[in-house]
């Protein structure tokens, strides 16, 4: 197989068949291609008045494969191997049944990987199935409890990473394709883009059938999966695990287990106090709190695409932005969702969370993304593990005050923002957030150095993109819970502290997304498997 990277393709390429395409660069005839895949696609914006694709394509010969590349004396054309799928081994089903706790990415991948090798996992999920929950918020809707419009999510418990689909990840570990490939499978034809895609997305909409099919997976394989089944306690002897005390719908059970995966996700708070009061070996790790900041999508596809921003070859732009303050403090965007809206986040009585989501066809009226400000272990109050916990708690209580209530969220446009003013009127950019928001002053419900790092920030992004800190931009608090302030210790072969105790994913410390958690359950289940080959 060749491989050609750096291809140059016009935004209209579609009109052109790639397999021309690939001849043209290998100087060869177009009959001898026998057949040519997109293997990356990539926007090139840098040059506003010359958007383009840059491509990688994968293409097969009739013969002499070797001979064209050594002729061509191109460093963008190379011969490579296919990549080889990941081999998961049979191993002899152990006496108990190991489980996973937390069906988020790094779950489901862990019980999938299991249940293939044939381990028969039980998957714990402490929430209801997808089914329930929307079946329960068409009630709500109807019952007048919630509005007909509003953008409530349909994710699975531990599950709620998945409310937007970004499948983008800096790792480079192989087994990314493989994630990549089990998600296309599981749409069943309809997101094969993602194989593609430099930044994959699925989206909200697409996202609640790929659960499904996922679950299934699980239990054709011989898994098992129980909604409404919370973890509450360990059960240790001599420093290992053999058990676990769970709540469910039918009351309290001991479940004997040896080996447990846990991929909690970085909401499960009263399961991470649990795990500290039984003394499972915990850190605090950096990590980020701050806003969701949103702006007209036609704003920024200006911004970002020129005059090509109509173009129907492009979606929705989207953008990636940092910088460093004087004071070496990092702020940063986050979980940018073009085309997208705010979504309630919250997971406790009494607190606002928002986060980001996009449906497939990120159409909205509104762009947005986390505006984030770096945490580190030296802001935290005292050494608990979970000191960054409280922090959130305090954001979070706060911005349910200051909202009113209701869950509304306290929102505030960035020129009230840096004026330290009440906002009263929004302009040209409305809130998205649903059950609906609060003008407000963020400064009360910020940590200091939060705020003032946005201050500082916002001026520096405007020069990045014009009209990033349009005074009429909204900013909506607060966004807390990007990722997990704590780590689980883990040895060389995956276990905690309490040995058969495996941390996983983005909720032990280990990951920072939907792909590396992923990639983290299918490695913590080839560490179990270990013990059964």
């Amino acid at each position: 197989m060749i491989r050609i990277t750096s291809l140059r393709l016009e935004l209209n390429y579609q009109e052109r068949p790639l397999a021309a395409v690939a001849a043209e660069r290998l100087r060869i005839p177009a009959s001898r291609v026998r057949s040519c895949v997109l293997a990356k696609r990539a926007v090139d914006a840098r040059k506003k008045n010359d958007v383009h694709f840059i491509a990688t394509i994968d293409v097969t010969l009739d013969k002499d494969e070797e001979d064209v590349v050594r002729r061509l004396r191109d460093d963008r054309v190379k011969q490579v191997a296919p990549a080889a799928p990941l081999t998961i081994p049979r191993v002899t089903p152990p006496q108990q049944r190991p489980v996973v706790i937390g069906s988020g990415p790094a779950g489901l991948f862990a019980a999938l990987t299991l249940a293939k090798a044939g381990a028969r996992p039980i998957l714990l999920e402490r929430g209801a199935a997808v089914e329930e929950r929307m079946q329960a918020v068409a009630r709500m809707r109807t019952e007048g409890i919630l509005d007909p419009e509003s953008n409530v999510q349909f994710g699975e418990g531990g599950a709620g990473t998945f409310s937007d689909g970004k499948l983008t990840t800096g790792i480079k570990d192989p087994r990314c394709r493989d994630v990549l490939m089990t998600f296309a499978r599981a749409a069943k034809g309809t997101a094969d883009d993602i194989l593609w895609q430099a930044k994959p997305h699925l989206g909200t909409d697409r996202l609640i059938g790929i659960l499904k099919e996922l679950r299934r997976e699980i239990v054709q394989y011989g898994g098992e999966i129980r909604f409404g089944a919370k973890v509450t306690d360990l059960i240790v002897r001599d420093g290992a695990l053999c058990g676990l005390r769970v709540s469910a719908q039918d009351g309290e059970e001991e479940l004997a287990c040896d080996t447990a995966i846990l991929a909690i996700g970085h909401s499960a708070r009263d399961t991470m106090q649990m795990l500290v009061d039984r003394g499972v070996q915990a850190e605090q790790k950096p990590f980020a709190v701050g806003v969701r900041i949103e702006h007209p999508r036609e704003m920024i596809d200006r911004s970002q695409y020129g005059k090509f921003a109509s173009h129907k070859a492009l979606s929705a732009a989207d953008y990636k932005l940092s910088c460093r303050l004087q004071d070496g403090r990092g702020v940063y965007s986050f979980c940018m969702c073009p085309g997208g809206v705010v979504i309630a986040a919250a997971s406790e009585e009494g607190g606002v969370c928002v986060n980001g989501m996009s449906e497939f066809a990120r159409d909205a009226a509104n762009s947005n993304s986390a505006l984030l400000v770096g945490v580190s272990p030296a802001d935290l109050e005292g050494d608990d593990p979970l000191a960054g916990v409280a922090l959130q708690r305090r954001m979070e209580q706060a911005a349910f005050r200051l909202g009113g209530g209701a869950y509304r969220a306290p929102s505030q446009t960035v020129g009230d923002f840096l004026a330290h003013r009440q906002t009263t009127v929004f302009e040209e950019v409305v809130p998205s957030y649903l059950p609906g928001v609060t003008g407000a002053d963020l400064h009360e419900c910020l940590p200091s150095f939060v705020s003032a790092s946005l201050a500082e920030a916002l001026p520096v992004f405007g020069r990045q993109i014009g009209g990033f800190d349009r005074p009429d931009a909204v900013m909506t608090g607060v966004e807390a819970r990007s990722s997990s302030p704590v780590r689980y210790v883990r040895d060389e072969r995956g276990h905690s502290s309490v040995r058969g105790l495996i941390p996983c994913g983005e909720g032990a410390g280990y990951a920072g997304g939907i792909m590396s958690a992923a990639v983290d359950g299918i490695r913590c289940a080839q560490w179990a498997m270990e013990q059964w080959v």
